[in-house]
């Protein structure tokens, strides 16, 4: 049941985003606030820290291609930033506590550069003319905010969902 459940989630989050990105931007005083609601990538990172580093960047490299292919006209941009994050992720937690605030912060800090990625990418292909003290004030920290709010309130769910299918797997391999 917890197996399914995994990726249940997984698929569940990836229908989320766009229905969150709805609400965005949001005008606060004549000025816009980009949004944008990152929950898969939230937790396939959680998945690499607390169940297995392969199937995060499996999932990571099935949903990104699946995020390329429904909602941007670049194939590989996406279906490449998961699985690395995924990745970058894993070797972090080896030399730092699995903590959940540890977690929490590896997660906004791999957020962060996911953003900051597909900044610069966007801007050297032209996609994108923003500066970057705009892109800064007005997408990355209100999107970080709003991710923020999301992994505190799902990553104490998150942690117990993949520790408790990690332990099943343990048991199932000492039978």
């Amino acid at each position: 049941m917890t197996r399914i459940l995994v990726i249940a989630i997984s698929v569940l989050l990836f229908y989320l985003e766009p229905i969150f990105g709805l609400f965005s931007p949001i005008e606060l005083n004549t000025d816009f606030y980009v949004l944008v609601p990152r929950f898969l990538i939230i937790y396939l990172i959680f998945v690499a820290v607390y169940y297995d580093r392969k199937r995060a960047m499996l999932y990571g490299l099935f949903f990104g291609l699946l995020y390329d292919v429904f909602f941007i006209d670049i194939i590989g941009l996406y279906s490449f930033i998961y699985p690395l994050m995924c990745l970058v992720a894993s070797f972090t937690v080896k030399y730092i506590h699995q903590h959940l605030l540890v977690s929490t912060i590896l997660t906004l800090l791999l957020v962060a550069g996911v953003e900051l990625l597909l900044f610069l990418f966007y801007t050297s292909i032209g996609i994108k003319t923003m500066t970057f003290t705009y892109f800064y004030q007005h997408n990355l920290i209100p999107t970080m905010i709003a991710n923020a709010v999301f992994l505190l309130m799902f990553g104490w769910a998150f942690k117990y969902i993949l520790l408790n299918r990690f332990n099943q797997k343990a048991l199932l391999l000492q039978k």
